[in-house]
């Protein structure tokens, strides 16, 4: 018999105004599945810069990877992966999959504006970094809960409305490469209740990269509202992208 190919490293990448923490439970569900994970932090300070760190993460991993970008971190795995031989699967979570030439901007514009639209500003940074951009994006906190986490508990809409990380304007505005899910099997789980970034842009972007659509309905907080279901998707292009079936095999401990 042909050797069995290891099981995949899934490695998370959070999107904007927001850090690691988001994938809680997603990462709770995966270790039960005896699933080996990263989720490293998303600088969120340019695309360029961001995919270099992502793409560093996934170089140091021995084993085939699915990665998974949600929001603004989906920019970054397209950019990120695409010269990554062991990334064997893409995830898209509500996510921004660019084509090239391509910024966040773009795809935002190009649809009609959501409620976050002016939910958003600009602050200038405490202190300025050579070469640093000079302002970043927050959420107001009086408008987080609905435009970001409208289907969460109040406690913890509260709580990420706080504790947001912002991003800088810059990686909006920044180009993509070539995109990975251009030469990679990809999956899209679109947030039908997303008022951040306008559903029918994600399946917009899911149908351009031919990817394998799951329908969610829920906000932007996707994966913190409906962790099951993201899993469910994660482990199916796990399964798929190595070769080993259907993702079952993420259903027994290490």
């Amino acid at each position: 018999m042909p050797p069995v190919p290891p099981r995949p490293t899934i490695v998370l990448v959070h999107g904007a105004f927001t850090d690691a923490s988001s994938w809680a439970g997603v990462i709770s569900l995966l270790h039960a599945a005896g699933s080996t994970v990263r989720a490293p932090a998303n600088p969120l300070r340019s695309l360029t810069q961001d995919a270099a760190y992502i793409r560093s993460v996934v170089a140091d991993i021995g084993v085939p990877v699915v990665l998974v970008g949600h929001g603004y971190g989906g920019a970054v795995i397209t950019h990120a992966a695409t010269d990554a031989d062991n990334v064997v699967a893409l995830c898209y979570v509500a996510a921004f999959g660019l084509d090239a030439g391509e910024c966040v901007l773009d795809i935002t514009s190009r649809f009609p504006p959501m409620p976050a639209t002016d939910a958003t500003f600009a602050a200038d940074l405490p202190a300025q970094l050579p070469g640093g951009p000079d302002s970043e994006l927050y959420i107001s906190e009086e408008r987080f809960p609905e435009v970001y986490a409208a289907d969460l508990p109040p406690h913890l809409k509260k709580v990420m409305s706080v504790a947001q990380r912002p991003i800088a304007h810059s990686a909006l505005t920044s180009r993509s490469g070539a995109p990975a899910w251009a030469v990679k099997p990809s999956w899209y789980a679109i947030a039908t209740a997303d008022r951040m970034l306008n559903p029918t842009a994600q399946r917009f972007m899911a149908q351009r990269m031919a990817a394998t659509e799951h329908l969610l309905d829920g906000s932007h907080a996707v994966m913190l509202s409906h962790p099951d279901a993201v899993v469910a998707m994660i482990r199916e292009a796990a399964g798929q992208g190595t070769g080993r079936g259907d993702g079952n095999e993420l259903r027994q401990p290490l």
